[in-house]
């Protein structure tokens, strides 16, 4: 009998590299806006506006920041910040408010574009159509992907984006919702994350099994909780954790 019924999943780093790709969608999304911008501008004979690359883009990183703080429920609300931080530039630049708002928007569709552009690990998809056929699985991610367009969405009939729910890892929230969700109990559950804060601590503090994606040994690990170097040796710890359950069901 299988005493574990579900899986939750991080997925930026746990399933694939996100480094690279967050890299090129900050730089490409923006980018794109300022020279569709000139293009759109020249073609009304109205004047560039006086937004450089670099100066521009820490002006817009530095408006998200400040509106966390302003507004903290949304500070894991990633792409409100984004919206609302693009909107205020671009008014503040000399667009009129109507023009601002439709600039805004059409850059974090380009976001979401490349935003979705990630590569899975090779063993990914592969191990996920295994454990579906053992296990419920769900994701749970503080990330802002467009979650059922990301290449593995097919994987996951529930997906949390707990961002949207203002409540981010390691808030309890997203972890109870999926649950919930899922209608399976924390000690019947397992999450799979590469962070300790945000992953490992809040799933392990509900009552779920843990495992942590770390290439680093040096963290003592808490009861239920369990390191892997790679997505691809999660088989053994389930093996391990199934032997186990069986013993003490």
């Amino acid at each position: 009998m299988t005493m574990l019924k579900a899986i939750t999943f991080d997925l930026d780093d746990t399933l694939w590299d996100n480094h690279g790709v967050m890299a090129r969608t900050e730089e490409g999304h923006y980018r794109w806006l300022l020279e569709a911008l000139q293009t759109w501008r020249a073609a009304r004979q109205e004047t560039a506006l006086a937004l450089s690359h670099e100066e521009g883009g820490l002006d817009y990183l530095q408006r998200r920041q400040q509106l966390a703080k302003e507004v903290p429920e949304r500070r894991g609300d990633f792409t409100w910040l984004r919206l609302r931080a693009l909107e205020a530039q671009l008014e503040d630049a000399g667009l009129h408010r109507s023009a601002a708002l439709m600039w805004a928007s059409a850059a974090m569709n380009e976001f979401h574009r490349l935003r979705v552009q990630v590569t899975p690990h090779p063993e990914a998809a592969g191990l996920l159509a295994t454990l579906a056929e053992r296990y419920q699985l769900a994701a749970i991610t503080n990330g802002n992907i467009h979650l059922q367009r990301q290449p593995l969405a097919s994987y996951f009939p529930v997906a949390i984006a707990a961002g949207e729910l203002l409540a981010p890892k390691p808030d309890p929230t997203p972890f109870l919702t999926a649950l919930s969700r899922l209608n399976v109990a924390p000690e019947r559950a397992m999450h799979v994350g590469d962070s300790w804060q945000e992953d490992v601590l809040p799933a392990q503090q509900l009552g779920m099994h843990a495992v942590w994606i770390s290439e680093t040994e040096e963290q003592t690990l808490p009861p239920r909780v369990y390191r892997i170097a790679h997505i691809k040796e999660l088989p053994n710890v389930l093996d391990t954790l199934e032997k186990t359950l069986e013993k003490s069901d």
